[in-house]
């Protein structure tokens, strides 16, 4: 069982940066692909950036392209998604997810966190 801890959300104008963590309790995170979601109030959860249990590969939604980054942070165990030029379409709960060996192309996970906030002003 991997329990997971988002951390980083809040409230920032468009066009700022935002740098959202998650970390796992008690267990490293080096051999599970982790990804982003995010789901906006009324919508369905989507897919945002993933990257490979080995951090060889990411991938990110169309959307996010070229504006967030998603890595791994292997002495504080956690993997980050930094956020740089919001806009307020962005406004969502954001949730990490893992799966032991993820790759990539595999959008399916495991384990998820329970979200943090991130609401972009105009």
């Amino acid at each position: 069982q991997v329990q997971l801890v988002e951390s980083g959300g809040g409230l920032v104008q468009a066009g700022d940066s935002l740098r959202l963590s998650c970390a796992a309790s008690g267990r490293s995170l080096s051999t599970y692909g982790m990804g982003w979601f995010r789901q906006a109030p009324g919508k369905e959860r989507e897919f945002v950036a993933a990257i490979s249990w080995n951090g060889l590969n990411t991938d990110y939604a169309d959307s996010v392209k070229g504006r967030f980054t998603i890595s791994r942070n292997s002495a504080k165990n956690t993997v980050d998604l930094q956020m740089h030029s919001l806009k307020p379409e962005d406004t969502a709960v954001y949730y990490c997810a893992a799966r032991i060996l993820g790759v990539v192309h595999i959008k399916q996970y495991d384990y998820w966190g329970q979200g943090t906030q991130v609401t972009v002003s105009s």
